[in-house]
Order: C-alpha cells, then structure tokens, then sequence
C-alpha cells in the first residue's frame, strides 16, 4: 500500500509540474512583434506597362506622332513595337507615357552617371622634369615612367628647365618636349603645343580613354 501511495504521489506531481510547464507557455505565448522586412524593394523610378494608373495619357515615342489616347490603347500600341510603356512625366493633364526598350533606358542612364562621376573625380597630375640636354638613357627612363602615370589615369606634366644662358636653347627644349609626347602617344595625348613659362617650357599629356 506504501508503494502505491508513493507511485502516485510521485505521478500526481509530475503531473502537476507538467500543467504548470504548460501554463507558462500559455502565459508567455502572447502576441508577438512583426519581424522587420529588410527585403523591401526599392521604389522604381517610373511606372511601366500595367503599373501605370491613369485611365488616359498622352503616348510620345520616335516612330509616330504624339497622341492623346486611352492606357489600354496606349499598352497596345506599344505591344505592336514590342516596346514598354513608360510615365515619363505623371505630374502633366493627362500623364506623358514613352514607348521605348526600358532596361536599354535604364542601362544608357547608368553609364551616363557614371561618365559624369568619372569626369568630376579629382585629377592627378604628375610632373616630369627634363633638360634641354637630356640624354637617351634618361629620356626613355622618364618616358617609361610617363607611361605608368598614363596607364593609371593620371595626367602628366612635362617640363624642360632652363637654367642660366641655357634659355638659348629653347628650340631644343621644344623638340625635346615634342619628341617626348611622341614616345608615349599610344597612352596619351597633348593638350595643346609646348609653351613657354618664363624659364620653363611646358606639355601636358592627357590618358587615353
């Protein structure tokens, strides 16, 4: 009897254990906070084929005359070109839709920023010192390095210094300075003819694209 007493003493308490378990789960099961939406996508920039709204536009494209004509007609129009229909101006009574190849836009736009952005990124200029009496062994050593500037994207400057009397030799330093963007006209091109600045004569090479 001892032992069934205990046996179910011991049942009855794991039972209760197991209820309490249960209840906390119950208890702690509320309402829980929507997880963030980090895959949200980015707003397009215009509204193409069937996201565009309004019943009626005004339909411009290169291969017909501008119309006013309902979205439907305007879609199927641009089904004909197999061409999308994109609002290019939805502020205007009606909206302005553009047939026109989309991603061949999108792709024109990009390499249009990025040329932008490559002519505001800061030049760097690199300088050059020769002599009017430069011999070989040291013109081709700085055309070589010349070379490296222009393979980088970097201007070079180019000067001959005229100390003294030298300045008689200035003739020379012109087609010293001549010869020079001649070496390295496959990586780049003068600005303009060399010029003179008080004792010194000057060319600027700019790289190739």
């Amino acid at each position: 009897m001892y032992f069934c007493a205990q046996f179910f003493n011991t049942k009855d308490i794991n039972q209760k254990k197991g209820e309490k378990l249960i209840a906390t789960q119950v208890t702690n099961s509320g309402p829980r906070r929507p997880l963030p939406n980090n895959n949200k996508k980015k707003e397009a920039a215009h509204r193409i084929n069937q996201y565009i709204t309004a019943p009626i536009v005004r339909v411009v494209g290169e291969n017909f005359e501008p119309k006013i004509c309902s979205l439907k007609e305007a879609l199927d129009l641009a089904d004909q070109f197999e061409l999308d229909l994109v609002e290019i101006s939805p502020q205007a009574n009606p909206p302005v839709c553009k047939i026109m190849d989309y991603q061949k836009f999108l792709y024109e736009q990009k390499k249009k920023q990025k040329e932008i952005k490559q002519k505001s990124a800061k030049i760097v200029i690199k300088e050059i010192r020769l002599g009017p009496q430069t011999d070989d062994h040291d013109f081709e050593f700085k055309c070589n390095h010349a070379i490296r500037f222009l393979k980088e994207g970097c201007k070079v400057k180019v000067d001959v210094f005229f100390k003294g009397r030298s300045i008689v030799y200035k003739d020379q330093g012109e087609l010293i300075l001549l010869k020079f963007a001649q070496a390295v006209e496959e990586y780049g091109k003068p600005e303009q003819m060399p010029k003179l600045e008080g004792k010194r004569m000057i060319i600027v090479i700019n790289p190739k694209k």
